[in-house]
């Protein structure tokens, strides 16, 4: 039994990694939290893409602190 499950989660894994790569999400080398968190997003989606889900995340850069001198 958990064979079978491992299994289906490496194939909704590659599912996921082939929605991403059809939105063109692996195309661009200058990425961001939030191109990054979609990418995620996508994958971990995986077969939902293909019914209308469209997971998007939004970051918000927090200001690190600026070193002493």
């Amino acid at each position: 039994m958990g064979r079978l499950i491992g299994i289906l989660l490496v194939i909704w894994l590659v599912i996921g990694a082939f929605a991403a790569f059809q939105r063109g999400y692996f195309d661009d080398t200058d990425t961001n939290c939030s191109e990054v968190s979609d990418i995620a997003l996508n994958i971990v989606a995986g077969p939902l893409n293909y019914t209308g889900v469209n997971p998007k995340v939004t970051c918000t850069d927090i200001d690190a602190p600026e070193p002493s001198s």
